[in-house]
């Protein structure tokens, strides 16, 4: 089959990073045969030059005959841009990407790929953190690419992908902290793809930003089971055994310390923020 796909691009004050993201986006590998490509970068609430970035791309996306849209929303907010880029979309694949992310040049193809079919469909890459400089977050990092969630299943974060047939299965996109969680959970396991591609996503710097980040991310899993307890059906997410556990101890004796100590602070109230979504950079 042929067709179009959506890149659904939402950015707040991207001003750093929209540059290098849309960089290696319009740098991908040619689309499966047939295919095209439409960039929606949705700019919401910005109060620096992100827009007028993400429009400095136009000529590079019309050598490639991809059409490139900015969406320039007054308003702030993810899921407000999310849905603006939907209603915007006309693909039957629709990727949803951070503007901090760095995809490899075989990624987008490879999701296209496996996309390509009439049944829904979720998919993702591999993912794979950014150099950091804080010692912490490095050692973090270290051990959470190594937990199965990261190492086999199809988690989403920073860039997910579905069919049309699967987009279809909610309408507007709800007001909730962690959409990511919230799509990939509309796909039994079956129904999910990891590709072998990759792409690049920063992790928040320092032990204080990475135990706050860490409470959202735990609170957007605990809202959607709240407000969508039937979406559990679909989580795959099984608890570490004791003996993994132990061996990747002894393989990496920092990096456990360092993420058993931030799954400990994101319970004490030090660290707690009155902000319902934090970025953290």
């Amino acid at each position: 089959m042929t067709g179009l796909v959506s890149i659904i691009l939402p950015a707040h004050d991207e001003a750093g990073y929209i540059d290098a993201c849309l960089g290696a986006l319009l740098a991908s590998d040619s689309l499966p045969a047939g295919w095209a490509a439409e960039v929606i970068v949705v700019a919401n609430g910005c109060t620096d030059d992100t827009v007028d970035r993400a429009r400095g791309h136009s000529r590079a996306a019309q050598a490639r005959g991809w059409a490139l849209e900015v969406i320039d929303l007054a308003q702030g907010g993810k899921l407000g841009a999310l849905n603006a880029g939907d209603a915007a979309a006309r693909g039957r694949v629709r990727v949803y990407l951070d503007a901090d992310v760095l995809v490899e040049p075989a990624l987008l193809a490879a999701l296209v790929a496996v996309l390509d079919t009439e049944a829904p469909r979720y998919a993702s890459g591999c993912p794979r953190v950014a150099a950091a400089q804080s010692g912490v977050t490095r050692a973090y990092a270290r051990f959470w690419q190594g937990l199965p969630f990261v190492t086999e299943g199809v988690p989403g974060f920073g860039i997910f992908a579905m069919t049309l047939a699967g987009r279809t299965r909610w309408g507007d996109w709800p007001d909730i902290i962690s959409d990511d969680t919230f799509a990939r959970l509309n796909f039994a396991p079956e129904e999910r793809v990891r590709v072998t591609a990759g792409y690049s996503w920063p992790m928040v710097e320092g032990f204080e930003r990475l135990v706050r980040v860490r409470r959202r991310q735990n609170a957007g899993v605990a809202e959607v089971a709240e407000r969508f307890p039937a979406l559990l059906r679909n989580d795959d997410i099984a608890a570490p055994e004791a003996g993994g556990l132990v061996r990747r101890f002894l393989r990496d004796p920092v990096g456990f310390a360092t993420y058993s100590a931030v799954a400990l602070a994101v319970k004490s109230p030090l660290f707690r923020s009155g902000e319902r979504w934090a970025r953290g950079r």
